[in-house]
């Protein structure tokens, strides 16, 4: 096992983790943070740049995760491997997030 496989696997999960707030907040229509509001990561963009940015995610979780990093979910190492990465970009989220929508 390659640690470049790691590598893509820690932040396919990690990208994959941040495209689910953009995608449900636009899906349901709300404005939400992201790059390309003013100033970026604090104020809101449009739902629609929140369903394009969260797809925008999806798809490089997805070349991390199973083209370059060949993902298998039947090894577990890999998978928590994957989840580390979830979880790590989820926690820091939270606590950026949670500044702008009373979660802290």
């Amino acid at each position: 096992m390659l640690i470049v496989h790691l590598i893509e696997w820690f932040f396919g999960g990690a990208f994959l983790a941040n495209s689910v707030p953009h995608i449900v907040n636009g899906i349901s229509g709300r404005a939400f943070q992201s790059p390309f509001a003013k100033p970026p990561g604090q104020g809101l963009s449009s739902s629609v740049v929140n369903v394009l940015w969260g797809f925008f995610n999806l798809a490089v979780a997805y070349v991390l995760l199973v083209w370059l990093g060949q993902l298998n979910l039947h090894y577990w190492w890999q998978v928590v491997t994957a989840g580390a990465g979830a979880l790590f970009l989820s926690v820091m989220m939270a606590r950026h997030f949670g500044r702008f929508h009373g979660g802290l």
